[in-house]
């Protein structure tokens, strides 16, 4: 069985699929590219405010539509929580962690700015999740290029789990990603891959590349 632990196929949610249309699209490749599970991904963050109920309804409505297009495919709700000062203490405080598959959470920084990181400190919080039983998965790190070696180290240390992006290595989020995405890999800081699937343009690069889940 194969689990893409990050993607972003539900509908009207962030970024990722507009329309429920575009979420069985995209759902049919994650079929074709060998996945039979899926962990349910939307941002929560400050443009992006999503609750569990929100994505509850969003992943009741595509699981009726694969059923009605009698596609295989096994969606769990969770979400992409970002460690910014707006929507991280009211996660925690509101009690909207949505584990998957023993007690994982998927964490994230800001991409290109760190300064939006504010007083929250990325080892604590991670320590923080992992003395509540859970298990922090950083998406992508590889995409944090105002990052130091030593800052991976502290957040490995800390208990997290690196989750490498399909496409790094290849190009899709550039040569600078793709250095980065090697370096870790030489560092032997990954345990998981995932799509980070947002749209055609993103399936499109993962078929040119060959791509298939292992």
């Amino acid at each position: 069985m194969h689990l893409d632990c990050h993607c972003h196929i539900l509908p009207e949610l962030d970024d990722g699929a507009w329309c429920l249309q575009e979420s069985i699209e995209l759902a049919r490749k994650q079929i074709a590219w060998g996945y039979d599970r899926v962990i349910c991904t939307p941002h929560r963050k400050k443009n992006f405010p999503n609750t569990p109920d929100t994505v509850l309804r969003a992943c009741d409505r595509v699981r009726k539509e694969l059923q009605w297009w009698e596609l295989s495919l096994e969606l769990i709700p969770s979400m992409e929580y970002r460690l910014i000062p707006e929507t991280w203490p009211e996660t925690l405080e509101k009690g909207w962690l949505l584990p998957w598959e023993g007690n994982h959470i998927l964490i994230e920084l800001p991409i290109h700015d760190g300064s939006e990181i504010g007083n929250i400190v990325p080892e604590d919080e991670i320590k923080r999740l992992r003395d509540k039983g859970y298990i922090p998965v950083l998406a992508h790190p590889e995409r944090y290029l105002y990052l130091s070696m030593e800052d991976y180290t502290r957040y490995h240390a800390a208990g997290a789990l690196f989750q490498r992006n399909v496409g790094a290595l290849e190009g899709l989020y550039g040569a600078a990603v793709s250095e980065r995405t090697r370096a870790l890999l030489d560092a032997g800081l990954y345990t998981l891959l995932g799509t980070d699937l947002h749209n055609q343009q993103y399936a499109r690069f993962f078929d040119s590349i060959g791509f298939h889940a292992e």
